[in-house]
């Protein structure tokens, strides 16, 4: 199944405005690694970015995964990319 890459931002004070939404979007990321959609996904040291890497059957379906996320829907993930990811090792 291909992999893909997903890069975005975070919001400014993202450390306060995510806690109303924290919760859901925790339970959603383990469905979605239980599911074996997702691989890993988090954070980078200082909270500006998101990088996740997701195995999927195509980019739609993970552009629909991110957009339904509780951090998507509420401005807590700014913006993203998808890229299809070509694992070497």
């Amino acid at each position: 199944m291909p992999k893909y890459v997903m890069f975005g931002t975070y919001c400014e004070n993202v450390l306060e405005r995510r806690e109303p939404y924290r919760q859901a979007h925790l339970e959603g990321l383990k469905r979605q690694q239980e599911a074996g959609i997702l691989v890993t996904i988090g954070p980078t040291k200082d909270i500006t970015q998101v990088f996740g890497i997701y195995e999927a059957e195509d980019e739609a379906t993970v552009k629909a995964i991110v957009e339904g996320d509780s951090y998507w829907q509420n401005g807590i993930w700014t913006e993203y990319q998808v890229k299809e990811w070509i694992q070497a090792l």
